[in-house]
């Protein structure tokens, strides 16, 4: 299952490398291009599988364009590059391979980190930037974009081969391959992070079964990351995605978001704000209340099944949508998924029920026609916005990755002092980010008076 590891580049990037070079002696007009193929020239370069090292000059202006709007990530960066707070620390992380991505592993990196890095996703996998963070940055990257399941694993293995101090992970695979597999590390792992719903979900799973080897900061449980990134940043590359995959018009349509979360609240905002009209579904009572009272339609799923255009699941569960929902669909349904895992739409069953009359009719939608019916499916149920869209905005995951870089900092110190269990971000670490991402931005705070202080920390005062 592991990828070999030679002490230079592995022979399969020949290629690759190749074509960095012949873009240097052909005069590539950019210093990130020049240093990435003096970096290839040389044999200097990480333990990596990318497609192509060639691709690293764009994935360096993409990353340095994402940098704009992460000022929050940039001073802690800069922070961390005087103080090493990360000396010696072994780090795998399993992440969304993006810009964003990118200049957190540069700020780990910063830090006095071993940074070696795999792909959470294979649809979300930009190649240019895992291009740009072998050749440009040094860091040992292993990610393609459209990568097969077995590949997939082969880049988990290859992240944890590195013999990792600390996992980082979007989603839980990391540390579910070392529970199950690779026991014998548990050891050697002081702690970790989770960015994702879906990876806390799991991990409270595995805590809750003493399944757990070591500690794990929750860092989606931060309000600096749900409040906005799951909100703002979901809801917007969501729609986003669904627009560049299918350029249907939004306005008018029965758009059915199913899970009102954090996501789900921001998926059927910014559907509603583009004219939809928005139907929520949901198991939870007090959620179900929430979206009927911010202005949705709360219907079971089946209703939802004959009333809808566009679906999109934000549930991290199994099987939202299945055979008896795909048999009273309308004809030209649009469904697509926001959730981590490509299980909330029953493609087995879709595909059962679709037989031989299974086609691509544009990039990333694919036609099942069911009884004359013809259902698409987008990204083959895979995260929207990361396979048909950009991601997230940089300057949500500022915010998400400052979150990141703060809690490896912390359980560097702390881990000593932290049980086999998951936790939340601390409160002075939130605090912080929001701090700095306010003063990022010029916005300036009002200090309570005295007076003001001492009457909320005060009882006697009455009416």
């Amino acid at each position: 299952m592991t990828v070999p590891m030679p002490p230079t580049k592995p022979a399969a990037n020949s290629a690759a490398n190749s074509a960095a070079n012949s873009a240097a002696s052909s005069g590539a007009n950019s210093a990130a291009s020049s240093g990435a193929n003096s970096a290839a020239s040389s044999g200097d370069l990480p333990n990596h599988d990318v497609v192509d090292l060639g691709l690293a000059a764009e994935g360096v202006r993409r990353i340095e364009w994402a940098e704009r709007e992460m000022p929050v990530l940039r001073l802690i960066r800069e922070r961390f590059e005087r103080e090493k707070p990360l000396a010696g620390l072994r780090i795998a992380a399993c992440l969304h391979v993006t810009t964003e991505t990118a200049n957190l592993m540069r700020t780990l990196k910063a830090g006095g980190a071993e940074v070696v890095l795999c792909a959470s996703n294979p649809l979300s996998t930009q190649d240019e930037t895992a291009a740009a963070l072998v050749a440009e940055y040094g860091i040992s990257t292993f990610a393609r974009h459209g990568a097969d399941r077995d590949m997939y694993y082969r880049h988990l293995n290859a992240a944890a081969d590195t013999r990792p101090q600390m996992t980082m992970d979007d989603g839980c695979d990391l540390v579910t391959l070392i529970h199950q597999e690779r026991r014998d590390q548990l050891a050697e792992i002081v702690a970790g992070t989770e960015e994702t719903t879906t990876g806390v979900i799991r991990l409270k799973a595995m805590a809750a079964d003493d399944a757990l080897g070591y500690p794990v900061v929750a860092v989606n449980e931060a309000l600096t990351k749900h409040l906005f990134d799951n909100r703002y940043g979901t809801g917007q590359s969501t729609v986003d995605g669904v627009i560049r995959a299918t350029n249907l018009l939004i306005a008018g349509r029965h758009v059915v978001v199913a899970g009102y979360g954090w996501c789900g609240k921001g998926i059927s905002l910014r559907f509603r704000g583009m004219g939809a009209q928005v139907a929520v579904v949901e198991v939870d009572q007090v959620r179900a209340l929430e979206a009927l009272m911010d202005g949705n339609l709360v219907m079971t799923i089946g209703d939802a099944a004959a009333w809808g255009d566009i679906f999109v699941t934000a549930t991290g569960d199994i099987h939202v949508l299945r055979a008896e929902h795909f048999k009273v669909m309308r004809d030209g349904v649009i469904m697509a998924n926001s959730g981590h895992f490509d299980v909330e739409i029953d493609l087995p069953a879709l595909r059962q029920l679709a037989g031989d009359k299974v086609r691509e009719v544009r990039e990333n939608v694919v036609e099942y026609t069911v009884e004359g019916r013809r259902l698409h499916v987008l990204a083959e149920g895979r995260l929207v916005n990361l396979s048909c869209a950009a991601g997230h905005p940089a300057s949500v995951m500022d915010m998400s990755f400052a979150n990141q870089a703060l809690a490896a900092e912390y359980l560097q110190g702390k881990h000593h002092d932290l049980a086999k269990g998951v936790y939340d971000v601390p409160a002075e670490i939130d605090v912080e980010v929001a701090r700095l991402k306010l003063a990022a931005l010029n916005i300036v705070l009002d200090p309570l008076t005295p007076e003001q202080f001492e009457y909320l920390r005060s009882w006697q005062h009455g009416t």
